[in-house]
């Protein structure tokens, strides 16, 4: 399946065809995102929605893109078509102006596919679907001629994949983690009493059977000899103490404890509801199922508010590299929860100087060949990061006053602006510099000795 090319103004020219009381003849590329309530004003959106939205239009943008890669389109097209496997419209069951604009970028191509590839077993089945419910649909109403619409073939269906119930995968989900936390807890030693013998070995029913035998032979004996029966019930074992857990050995203060990665900014947004603040998808190399991610593109991606809206241009946060602070508890920033932080530098504040939030910033940059979900650590401090840092133990407020730059714009830990390090041999430390495993320096492009946050 190729892509279309159609230019934005195109879009918006179908739009008010369709839309003439809606979309005003000033509207702008600019317009796209807001427009959703103006089509459709019996619909209210969440702010997640509201960004999912955006997010939607930036990749119908990319779809007709004539230089895509032709793997890369494929692999866009085949998020997409998973995507649409559980949904009525993109956003789930609401129509959206993301649906209009991915329909308008697809139709053509799908109207020039084969059979093989609308329907069969590695066709995009959930995109042909979509495609037709949204030129037919009343929920949409657009206007669009028959012999100008996509021609679908109810009965034309060359593979039958089974249906992917939402719950069920939910289920299955649950169970994959459930049965590894089991194979975790099986490790442990069961203490005595709990399903093993004395000796630590596990009753099987042979030794069940045996014991109950030789409890029936003792009393046989001891009515026969005229001897009152010791006990008419077999005394109970005390029950042993549960051996109680210890408490993880608290990891000594580094900065090697905060998760530090290398991440690729997917797409970066305005934030809905705040001037100062940008909206970006972010791919930080987490593993599928990640607790606060999601799949987009193929690739699973983090929610990140960063406010450097006003500071470093959106254009300049669009497909580029950044680092990552991916340990810190997620927080909502007016109503869209932020699942990391983006590193970026801005001049040391003189003795007495208040801070106006005006920048200049910059963002760290990572080596050229480093990838998303790389780690980088600061030389001379490699250990491993904790998992989530626990807010009131305040490791990332204590240790950032040491992230600084060099004279030579490199991005390195200042152990002598952190007294909780310094001992006797920790004022002597040089500055350790923000570095991959393959040695490669991160920078900043002009800030020197600068504050890094």
């Amino acid at each position: 399946m190729s892509a279309s090319l159609a230019s934005s103004s195109a879009l918006l020219d179908f739009l008010r065809q369709n839309y003439p009381s809606a979309v005003s003849p000033s509207a702008s590329e600019a317009d796209l995102p807001g427009l959703s309530h103006r089509l459709f004003p019996n619909t209210s959106y969440t702010d997640n929605e509201k960004v999912e939205t955006s997010q939607w239009l930036t990749t119908a943008s990319r779809l007709a893109t004539p230089d895509e890669d032709e793997a890369k389109h494929a692999e866009r097209l085949g998020s997409l078509n998973i995507h649409l496997s559980t949904r009525t419209t993109l956003l789930g069951a609401k129509p959206s102006v993301a649906d209009i604009a991915l329909y308008y970028r697809l139709a053509p191509a799908v109207k020039s596919c084969s059979a093989a590839e609308r329907t069969g077993e590695h066709g995009y089945h959930h995109i042909v679907r979509f495609i037709d419910f949204v030129q037919n649909a009343p929920l949409f109403g657009l206007s669009i001629k028959d012999e100008d619409k996509v021609e679908v073939d109810l009965d034309d269906i060359k593979f039958v994949h089974k249906p992917i119930d939402a719950k069920e995968e939910k289920e299955r989900k649950k169970k994959e983690k459930a049965a590894a936390v089991a194979a975790d807890e099986s490790q442990t030693a069961l203490p005595i009493g709990k399903g093993k013998g004395e000796d630590g070995a596990k009753l099987n029913k042979k030794d069940k059977v045996g014991d109950a035998a030789q409890n029936a032979e003792d009393k046989v004996k001891s009515t026969v000899g005229g001897e009152a029966p010791q006990q008419a019930k077999k005394e109970k074992k005390e029950k042993q103490p549960k051996p109680q857990k210890q408490p993880p050995k608290e990891a000594p203060l580094s900065p090697c404890l905060i998760d530090l990665r290398v991440g690729h900014i997917l797409k970066a947004i305005n934030h809905p509801n705040a001037d100062s603040l940008y909206v970006s998808t972010i791919a930080c190399g987490d593993p599928p199922g990640t607790d606060n991610t999601f799949e987009h593109e193929g690739q699973v991606v983090r929610t990140v508010c960063s406010g450097l809206n006003g500071l470093v241009p959106l254009e300049e946060m669009q497909g580029r590299k950044i680092i990552a602070v991916c340990n810190l508890k997620p927080v909502t920033m007016r109503g869209i929860k932020s699942a990391a932080m983006v590193l970026a530098a801005s001049p040391r504040l003189k003795e007495g100087e208040e801070d106006n939030h005006k920048g200049p910033v910059e963002l760290v940059t990572p080596p050229a060949d480093a990838k998303a979900g790389d780690r980088v650590i600061f030389e001379g401090w490699a250990g491993e990061p904790e998992g989530v840092l626990n807010p009131k133990k305040k490791v990332w407020e204590t240790l950032q006053p040491g992230f600084t730059t060099t004279e030579g714009l490199e991005v390195g830990f200042d152990i002598g602006a952190v007294p909780q390090l310094q001992g006797d041999e920790g004022a002597k430390k040089p500055i350790g510099k923000l570095v991959t495993s393959s040695g490669g320096t991160c920078t900043v492009k002009s800030l020197s000795h600068a504050v890094v946050r």
